[in-house]
């Protein structure tokens, strides 16, 4: 659009920079983004430093590697899933092919279908990724088109290994018949699973939950066969295969429960999908390869059952992963013969199926059957089977040899069940084959831990919820509680604590033991108000540990530590939201997508975000520190409050509903406005509204932002922000590939690519730091809490595993506290009956309280999924707490989605006076408020829904959480909670673990840092030191690792010791290298929670996904996911080195006194994760090659996703604003102290000049035009020169701008295209868009001595501005209307507009600057810009210029459109004359207009007392100037230049004056017949042809009421030259002492012009040529019939040797010399006699060959007067083809 350089700094043009970067940037996830938007809007960057690398060759690429298949046919690439090796067809190397790899979904099939459009792929030359243009990657690998790159043109071949494993080229790629708009997924062999990554981690199998005794079952007749087809349960585990829809012939009866029996078809449907792996060779014709028989998918899965530990649950993706090896491994030779014989009949597509020696996903331990060539059959199954289950015991038991239905199987093992023979047995596998019949098989589960994992995980999460609440509410956990409260031989938890009360004993509420479940739950959960808080209660403490009032209100003790920054924005941040508005600027420089971002002047936008309260406020926080509402105007406040931010942001309820059907009615009404929706946490509720009946809170976002009137608007735009990109990518999204933006990489290569202090710790760190082997992982579980729960779930069955394992949490907690506060007696043995972990973390958080002056803490996550536990286990601790004095140590905060923080008075009070807050009424929002404050977090809900989380978490307790219907999304949001931001050092590290990925796409290179000195000193003191009093800490190195040693009672420390080195526990090593992260505080930033995935959707067929990644001041949810839609990369692995030896510490903090302060000292230390064993072993379990399983779904960071998008709306308001804004040339008229005379001569409210009075006025001939302050002089008596003069190497140091905001009247460029402009831009309905023809013109002119013959392109719709000879037929002239003719719509004037390389830039666009007025507008173009110029302007007329003028300056053109319209003039007279019109009423005006006149201004002439400029079109200032008295009697009229300074200063306004114009002429061609532009001239033409007019006694008349704008546009125009040598290969700079040569010489010949070699010459070194004319005023240049520039510090004199011509009086003058150029007749020697000359004056005479020099030389007799020399004869540097110019000095004798 005409105005989208705006935002250029230092001549750098908003389009050049967007769009030579956004190729390279906007897709890649490795690649720096160029900093466009700094440079534009910012003004932090400097100027494009020229490119002075070395040239490459063809297919090499930056990185110089060689690319050709020959070079690289022997080399082991590493292509990514879903990607295929291509050849590349280059040009230049014909014999060879280029290696590339490319997504294959951008790729056709052998039908040449289903390719998407677009391109995405890998260099293989330098390993750089994510080319997501074929016209970057063609740039990157130098392939040297001629031609516009394709794809289709020159990706040609499939390469594939031939049985040598060398590559080699294969069959051609079928580009026909692409209807590549079908975004299809395909199943890769390569990515190791066919299934949906949003799965459950769900176990499988038929099972019966318990043993099934006597006293449990219930005695009825069930028919068990009808039990298992229809069961009402559905999630885990039945099978059979084929499926079990008929029974056997027989129906067993038994008694029993038959709800004790739960029936799934989960493992039927994995069958069933093992059944597609052959579906991918389907595409290609008939396949021989067959899936896996029902036979060998039995046999694996008694294998897998067999190999799997007494406490593993079957896990669906295993066994998914067992199938596909399997089929892979047993199918790899017909795989390979299918792949051949396609290769050879017909353009198929190659799937390189490598065999790896490992499964990933497989657990090490488990190894698969021996295959064989002979298929299973199946008779030879049973047997197979049940050798295979011998090798277990009883674990697995079989079923086969004698049952003849299933019927059969399952009444005999139910008799086995009833009789207890199964006790010992976690599966029964039951087969039946018999003769003629399909193979049918069943698995049940009988083992307790299996059936209850089994159970639980059949339910959804919310009917798990309404499970375990009803469990409490029913009292069914009133035994266990009792149970769990005594401490057997120790006493009971409640008698204790009322042992330990001193004071007030019956005013504490009655016990938990005392109370019904129904009252706790719902005191806790209905009446926070009534829960117990520090202000209520009584004031007891720690032994010495003083008061936090007391502490706080100390004016001498500080943590100098303490801060919190929430207002910075990290590097990386900035980098996506740029990468954001660049891809939204190319959405709407696309020309498919009705996006016109110049159309908005304002950015207005809505927040959504999960039902989350404190999610809610947090991103209110956010909005209001970030300054977006100032910056977008919608705040005036320099401070925005709360309310004003909530405002803005929607949790997603019902409620929202209204909220969002506002803004669409705002939309509607206020077409300006450009609306953005982000849907933050876009991953939650991804469900459909069809979908989602029976939930009330699902759905929602599908039926709000997938609504009619969102899709259809065309000013709104939708940012989905999300890390868990698979969770939106389907096969059926609305969301195109090209829309997805990728937070890119912090490093690559160990380079730091954005200077971040921080670097990421997530879940593939913590996950490396369970394999480091030498320390204590940060990642762990607890065995001594799994045992507990363990016993009791043994002893309660009909418990849900959830109540049991909160309970003992709850009672761990309480007994560590009770033991850590030293009021109960160390008789009791507290520590036995709670677990190493629990009391580490109770102990840590205690004594860090101590440890800071000032009371700072550190915070505990505990997180309990279900609300009534939560609030259970919150009133729990809540009473003990009380109970044991502690309420002013830590605060006990539950943390409930739907309500808001509620917390003690005491601890707000301290909150206040960290964060040095004024407002009394102030209470903390979100949980980053919390900041150091000490505290236990009860997290409850189902899944986190975004709540970052402060940088004081300390330990994250996930012990709680169900793994048995975790998703991929839920798992890694839980994890997610622990991601932490330490220091970055100055190097990365880079010690990959093994089977590393080494892509640089992957996000997750980054490991901890490695303070050795510092990081075992995180927790307490050394082993040696664990039973001392507590001291202040003064060194680092004196802090314990452990700060559960640190304890009142040295037992209990010595106790906890031993225990830790128990081998039957969790080691604990005090070398906690793990822990080694620098102590150096980082940033704290205020957008925690972060996502690596977002899109941006204008409508149905126009949305985008950005994945992205930001940063959280410390904890952020799990958003981890930075890749591609339908691929996943395995993590970089990383070794965290192991503690040095030595613990001097060269850290110059180490020493430093606030490191006392346990929270100071935990900044550089992520949370530690205690996880369940289950979980954990999932998640850590590895293949037998050592790699992860959790690799495929554990790998990205996300941290600060709310700062990227909070500034890319900030960024995007900025763009807006300034797209309305152009940079104007913006500098005062120069010599303005030039005062012909102080006369006025117009009053300065006249509308028109007067004739007689323009004729009085004197001509100025002083250049005031700032643009040519580079220029000579032009010699004018009374000029009083300001003794400045500037070089030519400061012209563009001096050309300053000004940003100005573009009015309804401006001119446009390309870039925009409103619908206003449809139909002026050739979209018109009546016309076939790009319709033109092309006719001849030719005309005779004697000073070019033949026919010229120039072409006109004029497009359907415009050819009636033009006469033909018949409809149709030959062109015979251009219609001019009569001067008599005028219209309101209309303008007379045709406009002539000479562009070149501007095709994009140049402002063509009139319509809104004519203000809809019908006009004649004319580009004149080169001929070789033809193609590109009718491209881009399809319904323009244009006037090409002949070939022989494709070098030509501005001179030729502006020479060629005069006298073209003189002639046409002359034919349109003829036209009339036939048709009986007077022949000298044809209008005779033209405009000649710069394609960089963006508005134009008027001054109002009644406020001439307080001068002031307004907007005007183009059409009111042409209407008001053709519509002038007398304006025939002109030759040449122009108007002002613009200038901020307008008329301020100016003493006396004339409104007319007589002198140069510039850039906007009205030039009449019939009064100008005799004075021709030079058509040899590149510089100065206009100041030469106004010289030459007035001379000729013409009059020129400049409109000083109008003043145009130029908008700067710094690429091509006619100012731009390139002057090279004609030896291209030879890259060497010429200066302008090398544009000229002596004669015959030999010398480097140039490839330019001969007159642009002598303009220029003469302009850089005529102070040397003219030395007496330099700075010399009085004396200057004598120039005769022609001007030209010999530099600003020489001023010219010219005169006209033509009769009867207007010259200056120049008796008296003495001149420094005397200019010739290309004399005519008219000049003779007695004309030069009249002049007078200095001694020593230099003279140049110039002619165009020797010859015609020495005439001239002879003829004007100028050796009377001047000496010559042979040495001073000279010729521009031009061989001699190209005609050069020949110039001889001399000097006055």
């Amino acid at each position: 659009m005409g105005n989208s350089y705006a935002g250029q700094l230092r001549s750098t043009r908003f389009e050049e920079v967007l769009h030579n970067s956004i190729e390279a940037s906007l897709r890649s996830n490795t690649v720096v983004p160029r900093p466009v938007f700094s440079q534009l809007y910012l003004e932090t960057e400097q100027l494009f430093m020229q490119d002075g690398g070395l040239k490459k060759h063809d297919g090499e690429p930056t990185a110089g590697k060689d690319l050709r298949l020959s070079s690289l046919a022997s080399e082991n690439l590493a292509v990514p899933p879903g990607f295929m090796l291509v050849g590349v067809k280059s040009p230049s190397i014909p014999d060879n092919l280029l290696v590339c790899a490319v997504d294959n979904r951008f790729l056709p099939d052998e039908r040449g279908r289903n390719a998407l459009l677009g391109f995405s792929g890998n260099c293989m030359g330098c390993g750089e990724k994510g080319f997501r243009y074929f016209t970057e990657f063609s740039n990157h690998i130098n392939l040297k088109l001629s031609t516009q790159p394709k794809k289709q043109k020159h990706l040609k071949y499939h390469l594939y290994r031939n049985n040598q494993s060398i590559l080699v080229k294969g069959a051609p790629i079928c580009w026909r018949g692409n209807d590549g708009r079908i975004r299809q997924i395909r199943s890769s062999l390569s990515e190791g699973r066919l299934t949906s990554d949003e799965r459950p981690l769900n176990p499988l199998l038929t099972h019966t939950p318990g043993s099934v005794t006597g006293s449990h079952v219930e005695p009825q007749t069930a028919d068990i066969p009808n039990t298992l087809i229809n069961g009402n349960h559905a999630a885990a585990s039945s099978i059979s295969q084929p499926p079990l829809n008929q029974s056997g012939p027989g129906r067993p009866l038994g008694t029993g429960n038959t709800s004790d029996v739960l029936i799934s078809s989960l493992l039927q449907s994995c069958y069933l999908s093992s059944q597609s792996l052959p579906r991918v060779y389907q595409h290609y014709g008939p396949s021989p390869i067959q899936p896996l028989s029902a036979e060998m998918q039995i046999l694996l899965t008694v294998y897998y059952l067999v190999q799997l530990g007494p406490e593993q649950v079957p896990l669906i993706e295993d066994l998914e992963q067992i199938f596909m090896r399997s089929w892979r491994e047993s199918h790899l030779s017909e795989i390979r013969q299918f792949q051949q014989s396609q290769t050879q009949g017909t353009q198929g597509r190659h799937y390189g199926i490598e065999v790896l020696p490992t499964l990933l996903g497989l657990p090490q331990h488990l190894s698969l059957p021996p295959q064989s060539q002979q298929p299973l059959t199946p008779s030879q199954l049973p047997w197979l089977a049940q050798l295979a289950a011998s090798s277990c015991g009883e674990s697995v038991v079989m079923l086969g040899e004698d049952v003849k239905s299933l019927a059969q199987g399952l009444q005999q093992m139910f008799s086995r069940l009833l009789d207890g023979q199964l006790e010992n047995t976690n599966y029964v596998v039951i087969i039946v084959t018999s003769p003629g019949q399909e193979t049918q098989s069943c698995v049940v589960v009988t083992g307790k831990h299996q059936c209850r994992a089994l159970a639980e995980s059949m339910f959804s999460p919310s009917e798990g919820m309404k499970e375990i609440s009803h469990q409490l509410h029913t009292g069914a956990a009133q035994e266990l509680i009792h149970y769990c409260n005594s401490l057997g031989q120790d006493g009971n938890m409640d008698s204790l604590l009322d042992s330990a009360s001193v004071e007030h004993i019956d005013a504490s509420p009655p016990s938990s033991s005392q109370m019904l479940p129904e009252e706790k739950i719902l005191k806790a959960t209905h009446s926070p108000k009534d829960r117990p808080s520090p202000k209520d209660s009584q004031t007891h403490s720690l032994k010495d540990t003083p008061s936090p009032k007391e502490t706080v209100s100390s004016p001498i003790e500080s943590c100098l530590e303490y801060r919190v920054e929430w207002h910075e924005v990290r590097p990386i941040q900035l980098a996506v939201a740029r990468k954001l508005l660049s891809h939204v600027c190319a959405i709407a420089d696309s020309s498919t997508q009705n996006l016109d971002l110049g159309s908005f002047n304002r950015v207005s936008f809505l927040i959504l975000v999960p039902p989350s309260e404190v999610s809610f406020q947090q991103t209110a926080l956010h909005l209001r520190s970030s300054g977006v509402l100032q910056e977008l105007g919608s705040s005036e406040q320099e401070l925005v409050s709360q309310r004003e931010a909530e405002h803005y942001v929607v949790k997603m309820d019902q409620s929202a509903q209204s909220r969002i059907d506002k803004l669409i009615q705002e939309a509607q009404t206020n077409s300006y406005t450009l609306y953005i929706l982000v849907h933050d946490h876009a991953h939650w509720d991804i469900s459909s509204t069809s979908c989602s009946n029976t939930h009330s809170s699902l759905g929602l976002v599908d039926r709000f932002l997938n609504s009619r009137q969102v899709k259809e608007s065309t000013n709104i735009l939708i940012l989905h922000v999300t890390s868990f990109p698979f969770a939106l990518q389907t096969q059926c999204t609305r969301i195109s590939p090209y829309n997805e933006i990728h937070w890119p990489s912090q490093f690559s290569n160990d380079v730091d690519l954005y200077h971040e202090r921080t670097r990421y710790f997530g879940v593939s760190e913590l996950l490396e730091s369970t394999r480091s082997g030498s320390s204590l992982p940060l990642m762990r579980y607890d065995s001594s809490f799994e045992s507990m729960t363990s016993t009791l779930e043994d002893r309660f069955p009909k418990l849900h595993s959830s109540v049991i394992r909160t309970t003992v949490l709850v009672k761990q907690y309480c007994v560590a506290l009770m033991a850590a506060s030293g009021k109960i007696s160390s008789s009791h043995n507290l520590h036995k009956h709670t677990s190493v972990e629990t009391m580490e973390i109770v102990q840590s958080l205690l004594t860090a309280v101590q440890q800071c002056p000032i009371h700072h803490g550190h915070m505990v996550l505990l997180r309990i999924p279900c609300l009534a536990l939560a609030a259970w286990a919150h009133q729990r601790l809540s009473r003990v707490r009380r109970q044991l004095g502690l309420e002013e140590s830590f605060e006990i905060i539950l943390g409930n989605p739907s309500q808001a923080l509620t917390i003690g008075q005491t601890f707000i009070d301290q909150i206040r006076i960290w964060l040095k807050i004024q407002d009394a009424e102030w209470v903390p929002h979100t949980y980053l408020e919390l900041e150091a404050l000490p505290c236990i977090l009860i997290l409850s809900g189902g899944e986190p829904l975004g709540e970052s989380l402060p940088r004081s978490l300390k330990y994250c307790d996930l012990r709680v959480i169900s793994c048995s219907y975790l998703q991929r999304t839920t798992l890694e949001q839980e994890l997610g909670l622990a991601a932490y931001l330490v220091k970055a050092e100055s190097q990365p590290p880079h010690n990959p673990g093994p089977g590393s990925n080494e892509i640089e796409s992957d996000a997750e290179k980054l490991s901890s840092t490695d303070n050795e000195e510092e990081e075992g000193q995180e927790n307490g003191d050394s082993p040696s030191q664990s039973s001392q009093p507590l001291q202040p800490c003064t060194d680092s190195r004196t802090v314990d690792p452990l700060p559960s040693r640190i304890a009142t009672s040295p037992k209990v420390a010595k106790e906890t010791s031993d225990n830790v080195q128990s081998p039957s526990k969790a080691q604990i090593q005090p070398q906690t290298s793990s822990q080694s992260y620098s102590q150096t505080t980082p940033n704290f930033q205020s957008q925690p929670q972060v996502q690596s995935y977002a899109q941006v959707q204008l409508s149905s067929q126009q949305q985008a996904q950005l994945q992205g990644q930001s940063q959280p001041p410390s904890q952020t949810n799990p958003q981890s996911y930075n890749q591609t839609a339908t691929q996943q990369q395995p993590v970089s692995q990383f070794q965290i080195p192991s503690k040095s030896a030595s613990s001097d510490s060269s850290s110059p903090r180490a020493s430093s006194p606030h490191l006392s302060c346990s929270w100071a000292r935990g900044f550089s230390r992520p949370p530690s994760v205690l996880l369940p064993r289950a979980l954990y072993n999932i998640i850590t379990a590895s293949d037998s090659s050592g790699l992860p399983r959790c690799t495929s779904f554990l790998p990205h960071i996300s941290v600060g996703k709310t700062g990227a998008y909070l500034h890319f709306l900030g960024l995007l308001s900025r763009m807006l604003i300034r797209l309305m804004e152009v940079d104007i040339y913006d500098k005062e008229d120069i010599h303005c102290t030039a005062q012909v005379d102080g006369s006025q001569y117009h009053p300065p409210n006249a509308i028109w000049p007067n004739t007689d009075v323009m004729k009085t006025m004197p001509f100025d001939y002083t250049i005031h035009d700032p643009k040519y302050d580079d220029i000579s002089i032009v010699y004018c008596p009374g000029f009083r020169a300001d003794g400045h003069c500037m070089r030519q190497e400061d012209v563009y140091l001096r050309r300053r701008t000004a940003r100005i905001k573009l009015s309804k009247y401006a001119a446009y460029n390309t870039y925009h295209h409103c619908e206003q402009c449809h139909q002026y831009l050739g979209f018109n309905p009546r016309y076939q868009i790009f319709e033109s023809t092309l006719h001849a013109f030719t005309f005779t002119h004697l000073l070019l001595g033949e026919e010229i013959q120039l072409y006109f392109i004029i497009p359907k719709s415009k050819e009636h501005y033009f006469s033909f000879s018949q409809p149709g037929g030959q062109l015979e002239s251009m219609r001019l209307p009569l001067t008599s003719d005028w219209s309101p719509d209309c303008i007379k004037s045709p406009i002539f507009m000479p562009t070149t390389g501007r095709h994009e830039h140049g402002l063509f666009n009139l319509y809104h600057a004519m203000d809809g007025a019908s006009h004649l507008h004319i580009l004149v173009i080169k001929e070789y810009e033809m193609a590109v110029y009718k491209k881009y302007w399809p319904n323009h007329i244009m006037l090409v210029l002949p070939t022989v003028f494709n070098g030509a300056g501005i001179g030729t053109a502006h020479f060629l459109i005069k006298e073209l319209s003189y002639h046409n003039l002359e034919l349109e007279r003829s036209r009339r004359l036939e048709g009986g019109s007077p022949a000298g009423d044809v209008w005779p005006f033209i405009i000649l207009a710069d394609d960089s006149c963006v508005m134009w201004n008027t001054v109002d002439n009644d406020k001439l007392s307080c001068p002031a400029e307004r907007a005007v079109s183009l059409k009111q200032v042409l209407q008001h100037m053709e519509a002038c008295p007398d304006l025939a009697q002109y030759s040449l009229c122009g108007i002002r230049k613009w200038n901020s300074r307008g008329l301020t200063g100016i003493k006396r306004w004339e409104p007319f004056s007589r002198g140069h114009v510039h850039d906007f002429l009205l030039l009449n061609v019939d009064r100008s017949q005799n004075i021709q532009y030079d058509q040899n001239r590149f510089t100065c033409h206009d100041v030469d042809f106004t010289l030459r007019l007035h001379s000729a006694g013409l009059l020129v008349c400049k409109f000083n009421n109008f003043s145009v704008m130029k908008k700067q546009i710094a690429i091509g125009g006619y100012r731009t030259f390139i002057i090279k040598t004609k030896m291209t290969d030879v890259s060497t700079s010429v200066g302008p002492s090398q544009y000229i040569c002596a004669p015959d010489s030999k010398h480097l010949f140039l490839a330019s012009p001969a007159q642009l070699l002598l303009e220029k010459y003469l302009q850089h070194t005529s102070q040397k040529l003219f030395p007496l004319s330099t700075k010399n005023y009085t004396h200057p240049v004598l120039s005769v019939d022609c001007y030209l520039n010999l530099g600003p510090e020489v001023t010219v004199c010219f005169v006209s040797s033509r009769p009867h011509c207007v010259n200056i009086n120049t008796a008296g003058l003495l001149f420094s010399g005397l200019l010739l150029c290309f004399p005519d007749a008219f000049v003779t020697s007695g004309f030069l006699k009249k002049f007078t000359f200095l001694k020593g004056a230099t003279l140049c005479v110039i002619s165009a060959d020797r010859s015609s020099l020495r005439q001239t030389v002879g003829r004007l007799e100028l050796e009377e007067q001047w000496r010559f020399r042979l040495s001073d004869e000279f010729q521009t540097a031009n061989a001699k083809e190209d005609r050069p110019l020949f110039f001889l000095t001399g000097k006055h004798i």
